[in-house]
């Protein structure tokens, strides 16, 4: 019997499909979408994006990353995006915006191609022989700078925050940054390593930006147990303890019967002597200072606060950390193994009241390979913000010791990637050099984003730039201050090298993968349903 022409469903009823250019051209736009959000906020006349969740929580914030994550994304394309930014901060901490606008300008070219009837493979290797090529370039036009450089380092760090709200206090924020970052920088097998970790950074409202400062050693947000504990005390020597300083409780249910009020008196008597002498092991290893990790008894407090010992309960692991980095004390977990060997040494430890609530800090380290920074603002979306500015900083610079590569911002870097490109483009013949070129292209959104958010003409600035890096004026980029093309080397707009190479990298591979999808297949009520075609289910969820 002859089929006909009854059609096969092989997918569920409802099931929506794209496929083709319908698909690649959804999936463009709504990668597009996600860049065309941050564009706006690139450079330091970029705008900040005021972010509102579900629960009503505030944040305003131009940091590229931040963004993302606060927005609910549900594209699965527009989610590729986002992984960009996330990759991008992790290893670099900065240039989130750059890459991600990277990304969608790389899309927005292959629309043309595809339209052009190149195929999306050729594009795609186009698009990877060009981000090869540009990484070459890159390291031929990045500059060496020393960890011992602080000069440099500091303008690299400024520069991460010219678009940022804390630019008024740059000079602070950047020398607060470098600072701290030189100090946890540890020299291994002849190269540096920077662990972020070691940087605690506590957040106080109230003061102004200016009062932000850097403490050599660590702010613990605990007061002293007890009223009569010493508030301050000079040449500190600190145990720290991962064991209760109270009597325990047994494993078992256990009973004691007493039948005579001179046994309950007998009792009572043991446990104060067992506590008094836990009291006494503290005092004997010449410690006047104790953070516990757990809880201390009343008694304890008694007997310490007589002996004029300060102590402090319940302290977060991560602090009680770097108070054995900083102090050089060892964690004990047994309270009879304590001895003078154990202890760490601190010039000072005082506590202090800020805001409202009292903090111990412990400053003058021997060794402050740990250290804190205390960040005060009029407002907690302003502390929300400086933290995340300073986070940028600090990342740039401990990537840039690492690395010990740096070059120009200010869109000089993809200028000349831009240029060198079009003339390798003419070397590699076949059709992937249209590719090419359309990957230098796509470079020149960087100083073409700057000039529309400082209300420049982007396309007069591209001809400035152009004319300027083909007369060998490797360093030129737009200042946004004067709206001229000037040396961004003289200007100190500095950032590190794995800014750049990172973005290249996340955006292409990110590119690449939109480009190659055909055909969208999304299951009835998937994400990505309504609005800007179809997803597949769970494709790319955050995790």
């Amino acid at each position: 019997m002859a089929m006909g022409n009854t059609p096969i469903l092989i997918l569920r009823e409802g099931t929506k499909r794209d496929r083709g250019k319908d698909a690649q051209f959804n999936n463009i736009q709504a990668a597009r979408a996600i860049a065309d959000a941050v564009r706006s906020t690139l450079g330091p006349r970029g705008m900040d994006k005021m972010l509102v969740d579900s629960m009503g929580d505030v944040t305003i914030t131009n940091d590229g990353v931040t963004i993302l994550k606060e927005i609910d994304v549900d594209h699965p394309a527009a989610k590729m995006l986002v992984e960009v930014a996330k990759t991008q901060d992790e290893q670099c901490g900065d240039g989130t915006t750059t890459a991600v606008v990277l990304a969608g300008e790389l899309l927005k070219k292959s629309v043309d191609l595809v339209d052009a009837n190149v195929h999306p493979t050729i594009i795609t290797n186009g698009y990877r022989l060009a981000a090869i090529k540009a990484l070459e370039v890159m390291d031929s036009v990045a500059m060496d700078v020393g960890p011992n450089d602080r000069e440099t380092l500091v303008k690299i760090a400024q520069t991460a925050m010219m678009s940022k709200q804390v630019v008024g206090s740059k000079e602070l924020m950047g020398d607060i940054a470098v600072d701290a970052v030189r100090r946890v920088a540890e020299k291994v097998n002849n190269k540096y390593v920077v662990d972020m970790d070691n940087i605690q950074v506590v957040k106080k409202t109230g003061g102004s930006m200016d009062d932000t400062s850097l403490i050599e050693g660590i702010i613990v947000d605990k007061e002293p147990v007890h009223p009569a504990m010493p508030r301050r005390i000079e040449k500190a020597k600190i145990a720290l303890l991962d064991a209760a300083l109270e009597i325990k409780k047994t494993e078992t249910d256990a009973k004691i019967e007493i039948t005579d009020p001179m046994q309950m008196q007998a009792f009572l008597d043991e446990e104060e002597k067992y506590l008094r002498k836990m009291v006494e092991t503290v005092k004997a290893s010449g410690a006047n200072a104790v953070f516990c990790q757990k809880g201390i008894d009343d008694l304890v407090q008694h007997f310490l606060a007589k002996e004029k010992i300060y102590a402090a309960r319940r302290v977060k692991k991560s602090d009680m950390e770097k108070l054995a980095k900083a102090t050089g004390a060892q964690l004990i977990t047994k309270i009879d193994e304590l001895n003078a060997d154990d202890l760490g040494k601190a010039a000072l430890l005082e506590v202090k009241k800020i805001q409202d609530e009292e903090m111990t800090f412990v400053t003058g380290c021997k060794n402050p390979k740990a250290l804190s920074i205390l960040i005060r603002a009029g407002t907690q979306h302003v502390v929300d913000e400086i933290e995340r500015s300073l986070d940028d900083a600090m990342s740039v610079v401990s990537v840039t010791i690492e690395e010990g590569r740096m070059l120009t911002g200010g869109g000089s870097t993809a200028v000349e990637l831009a240029m060198r490109l079009r003339e390798y483009s003419a070397t590699v013949g076949g059709r992937e050099q249209i590719a090419i070129d359309a990957f230098a292209s796509a470079m020149e959104v960087i100083p073409t984003a700057l000039a529309e958010n400082a209300g420049l003409d982007p396309i007069d600035i591209l001809i400035d730039l152009r004319k300027a890096h083909k007369t060998g004026k490797t360093y030129y980029g737009l200042n946004v201050y004067s709206g001229k093309v000037e040396d961004m080397l003289k200007l100190n707009v500095l950032e590190p090298m794995c800014v750049g190479r990172q973005a290249i990298m996340s955006a292409t591979d990110a590119a690449v993968m939109i480009l190659r999808i055909d055909d969208v297949i999304a299951s009835k009520g998937g994400p990505g349903m309504g609005g800007m075609g179809g997803g597949m289910p769970g494709a790319g969820e955050d995790d």
